[in-house]
């Protein structure tokens, strides 16, 4: 959401998502305005304006007429406030006179406040009265605002997104806050999820206290799927936990886990999981990994959920988690499916992080589970990475004591994981590393089962021949 600056510059840029408004001359004629109006004056760097040369007036131009002074401009403000220099003229004129130039337009501002805070350039000058106005004016202008749809409307419009932040942003009594949250309150699922309006829910979070954001909260508790699928319903579910406390916090991640199964298939819904998982709560974890549980080998070939379940699988705690990691590989290494897994894009990379995190009987149970399989391996991109995480060709993890160097070199950011960044991109495969790059220091069995796993795969053919041989 865009943060106002002291001074809004409509000629700039426009609220929501980058549309730019026009500059200089251009957008005078929506109020009428002729070119002398614009010819009136010069703007300079910094965005003020003097004068043109030639030209005595200090003020702004409107229809032909340059101001002087705000009094020049009352009975006028509507259209004066819909032009661009209009606009910038009153603004600066709130700063220099402060509460006298607000009051003096305040009774018009306030008769045509709903169409200004969606207008290009009036959403600035009501942003600016809002910081310049008495808490009284700002409560008029709530009341003006909050009647019907009116504030839940505005917020859904490019331009104001922004005032309604603004007034968010500046309301400084119970009252006025009690104002803001019953006119948001029935259209706030619509506004999670609209472009514009999400900002302003989490302005919201962001300025409410926890027991006036409640409404927030209840509506996120109670859609929590509708929300933590939709592509900007996620975003503000994971600001929604960020901001919650208490009871808050848990019913909502309690609902973001008891829908795991569901939402970690999802485009959106899977960074939500995630975003759970990250938190590190051993009780939200272990709900997660136990409404997967039976489902692990299918998840891992999917694009989305391959993500979670690799987190799952990293997770470090207590013995509960430990144990439930534990059956996630051992259903891994029991599927009829492990060929499958083995070549599979996505799943493979599961497989490898089993095979790293996995310790004892659990690990060795995974390996032999695998090695029957080696045959099949030949010549695809990922047998190199699986020998080299397990203990087939009983060598290390490459990449530290977590085994991650070689995964995290390799294409991770193809399947969309990680916490709620952009969206997943279409992918390259992975590049070809890990096992391979040399014989040395083996024995002669595991450089026979080596082979037996790459023949074709870019291998040397033979143990004595030296490396780039063909």
């Amino acid at each position: 959401s865009a943060n106002s600056e002291p001074m809004y510059m409509p000629g700039m840029g426009g609220g929501g998502r980058g549309r730019g408004m026009p500059r200089g001359k251009e957008g005078l004629s929506r109020s009428g305005v002729g070119a002398s109006s614009a010819d009136a004056l010069t703007m300079l760097p910094d965005g003020s304006f003097v004068p043109a040369p030639g030209v005595s007036h200090l003020g702004v131009a409107n229809s032909g007429v340059a101001f002087e002074r705000v009094q020049d401009a009352v009975g006028n403000v509507l259209a004066v406030a819909r032009d661009q220099n209009g606009c910038r003229f009153l603004q600066r004129k709130f700063d220099e006179e402060g509460l006298e130039a607000v009051s003096l337009v305040f009774p018009e501002v306030l008769e045509h406040v709903t169409e200004l805070m969606v207008d290009p350039f009036g959403n600035y000058l009501v942003q600016k009265l809002l910081d310049r106005c008495t808490d009284d004016q700002r409560l008029q202008i709530l009341q003006r605002v909050s009647q019907g749809s009116d504030l839940t409307n505005v917020s859904l419009n490019t331009h104001g997104t922004r005032a309604v932040q603004k007034l968010v942003e500046t309301i400084s009594t119970p009252e006025q806050t009690n104002l803001v949250v019953d006119a948001l309150k029935p259209g706030v699922v619509q506004l999670i999820k609209d472009l514009n309006g999400n900002h302003v829910v989490q302005r919201c979070l962001q300025r409410l206290g926890a027991a006036d954001a409640q409404f927030i909260y209840d509506a996120a508790c109670t859609y929590c799927v509708e929300i933590a699928t939709h592509r900007h319903g996620c975003c503000v579910l994971q600001r929604c936990v960020d901001h919650a406390a208490g009871q808050q916090r848990d019913r909502l991640v309690r609902e973001v886990a008891n829908h795991a199964l569901r939402l970690s298939q999802d485009p959106f819904g899977n960074y939500v999981v995630q975003y759970v998982l990250d938190l590190g709560t051993t009780w939200a974890c272990t709900v997660v990994m136990k409404q997967l549980a039976g489902s692990y080998c299918d998840l891992s070939t999917q694009k989305f959920s391959s993500n979670v379940v690799e987190k799952c699988l990293k997770l470090t705690g207590n013995q509960a988690l430990e144990e439930s990691k534990n059956r996630a590989v051992v259903e891994l290494a029991g599927s009829p499916n492990l060929g499958r897994l083995l070549s599979d894009p996505y799943a493979n990379y599961v497989v490898q992080s089993a095979l790293t995190v996995s310790k004892g009987s659990v690990h060795q149970r995974l390996v032999d589970a695998i090695r029957p399989h080696l045959p099949m391996l030949r010549g695809t991109p990922y047998s190199k990475r699986i020998i080299s995480r397990s203990a087939l060709l009983g060598k290390k993890p490459q990449g530290g004591e977590d085994g991650r160097g070689s995964r995290d070199r390799d294409h991770r950011d193809d399947r969309g994981g990680g916490r709620g960044g952009g969206l997943p991109r279409q992918g390259s495969l992975p590049s070809q590393t890990g096992a391979g790059s040399g014989t040395s220091g083996l024995t002669q069995e595991q450089q026979q089962v080596l082979l037996a796993a790459n023949n074709g795969a870019g291998l040397p053919r033979t143990i004595s021949e030296p490396a780039g041989a063909p």
